[in-house]
């Protein structure tokens, strides 16, 4: 057993029992090992490490109500996996390997996973990297393919703490038919100079427009974007948007709760018509925001300011759509959809 207080539970690093790994080389993956060491060997010119090939997902498991674990949609990180693999060029797991492992690596370290009512998770990370020696700008033939795990609390922020997003117009955070949709770590490294601008001026988000135009709403740092409008839920259509489970969630829930979902280009002006506006993820589930400005630099002084009501909770819809998928994930609600793996 661990000493962990479950209620201070942010972030950040503690050490589990075990990571599940397996190495593709030479046409077969090894046989799947746990390692209780998290740190791993690899040859010093792989292009992991020069060429950022790597790819990776994230998922979450819960202690529901009826003292079952319950993983959230692994399927379709298996997927999204495999696609970002083959953008890349590398060796993916199969779907089944995939969920084989993230079974396991949850079943190893159940003790991690924090109990029901605390309202944390157990944070699953599968990586993909390529490891073989090589010089050349090319693909990796050799992967190395791990799941580790960590419990978390809130990312930032959270359902209760909306934040203040700036609209980044000097920095971009994807290219036009770029991996911008890919789950890639070179994503979010273009994202890092700007956030980090962004939280000395004092927002806890950043918003990218569109990388062509500069002028449809595109998604956060890290998460998407979405906006209620009466009794619809709209969020953006772009090549450039990472495709968003926890998003695509959203929208079925929307819908079953008689909601229009509309997927579609967003003009920066619509802003302003909004009643509701946050970020979606699986790390922050649901972060409402309570205001965005739109800068021509993140230094400058504000051309416009757009406030939602509500401001310093979330908004009616916003709350009752984040109560319906984590009631579900903790086992509170009907899993209508089937997204949970139980055990």
């Amino acid at each position: 057993m661990n000493n962990i207080d479950w209620s201070k539970l942010g972030f950040s690093y503690i050490k589990t029992n075990t990571m599940v790994c397996s190495r593709y080389k030479e046409g077969r993956w090894s046989p799947v090992e746990s390692c209780t060491d998290d740190r791993i060997t690899l040859d010093s010119l792989s292009a992991s490490l020069h060429y950022g090939v790597e790819c990776f997902e994230g998922l979450k498991a819960f202690y529901g109500k009826d003292g079952k674990i319950r993983i959230f949609r692994p399927e379709e990180n298996a997927r999204r996996l495999i696609r970002s693999a083959a953008y890349l060029g590398i060796e993916a797991p199969s779907e089944e390997m995939f969920l084989g492992m993230v079974l396991r690596a949850v079943s190893e370290n159940k003790d991690f996973i924090p109990p029901y009512g605390s309202r944390a998770s157990l944070y699953i990370r599968p990586l993909l990297i390529g490891v073989g020696p090589q010089l050349g700008v090319k693909p990796s033939s050799e992967t190395f393919f791990s799941v580790l795990v960590n419990p978390v609390g809130a990312y930032a922020g959270g359902i209760d703490d909306p934040a203040r997003a700036v609209i980044a117009r000097e920095y971009d955070r994807a290219a036009p038919h770029g991996s911008g949709s890919y789950k890639v770590g070179g994503n979010y490294a273009a994202s890092l100079y700007a956030g980090m601008q962004a939280g000395k001026a004092g927002y806890q988000a950043v918003l990218y427009l569109d990388p062509k135009e500069h002028k449809y709403i595109d998604e956060f740092s890290s998460s998407n974007f979405f906006a209620v409008k009466g009794n619809t839920y709209i969020t953006p259509y772009s090549e450039t948007i990472l495709p968003s489970i926890t998003n695509k969630s959203l929208c079925q829930l929307a819908e079953y709760l008689g909601m229009k979902v509309e997927r579609r280009a967003i003009p920066t002006e619509e802003l302003a018509s909004f009643d509701e506006t946050g970020e979606c993820g699986t790390a922050v589930v649901i972060t409402p925001v309570s205001v965005i400005e739109d800068k021509p630099s993140i230094q400058a002084a504000p051309t416009v300011v757009y406030s939602y009501k509500n401001a310093g909770a979330p908004g009616t819809k916003s709350r009752k759509l984040y109560d319906k998928i984590t009631g579900i994930q903790y086992g509170e609600e009907p899993d209508i959809f089937g997204w949970c793996t139980v055990y």
